[in-house]
């Protein structure tokens, strides 16, 4: 499975993320971490903050839209696992992120730039544990 080199896209994802959490914290002073936002949705704790966590996951259900409407093409997308293996990685993913106080966007994003001590520690862990589950799955189990 080849990786895909994309220096220009990523770097504008990247500075459309970090405008996003600058603009959230500037407006509301909360924090860009997707899971916290979801969560928030699910698990309501305060009903006034609703409206902007169902924006954002809006947003972000809606963007390849606006990708089409901007380009005229969607999105490519691949998803090499079947819809079973998904809702299992996405239940790995919330366990995860309820364990690490945390989300990857969460801590890599926002925490990392207000130096959080936590979020210091759970970056790399992240990246050290997606670097050795990428090379089991792609060198030792060989899909």
């Amino acid at each position: 499975m080849e990786t895909l080199f994309t220096p220009f896209t990523s770097l504008g994802g990247g500075l459309l993320i970090g405008l996003g959490a600058v603009l959230l914290m500037l407006g509301l002073g909360r924090i860009l971490g997707a899971t916290g936002i979801m969560s928030g949705i699910v698990f309501a704790e305060n009903g006034g903050e609703f409206a902007w966590r169902a924006a954002m996951v809006a947003g972000m259900i809606l963007a390849p839209g606006f990708i089409f409407l901007v380009t005229g093409a969607m999105p490519e997308l691949s998803v090499p696992v079947s819809p079973a293996m998904i809702v299992i990685g996405g239940v790995i993913v919330g366990f995860g992120a309820s364990l690490g106080s945390g989300c990857t966007s969460g801590h890599g994003v926002c925490g990392l730039s207000r130096l959080s001590v936590r979020s210091i520690v759970a970056v790399p862990t992240f990246m050290l544990t997606a670097a050795i589950t990428v090379y089991l799955i792609r060198h030792v189990f060989g899909a």
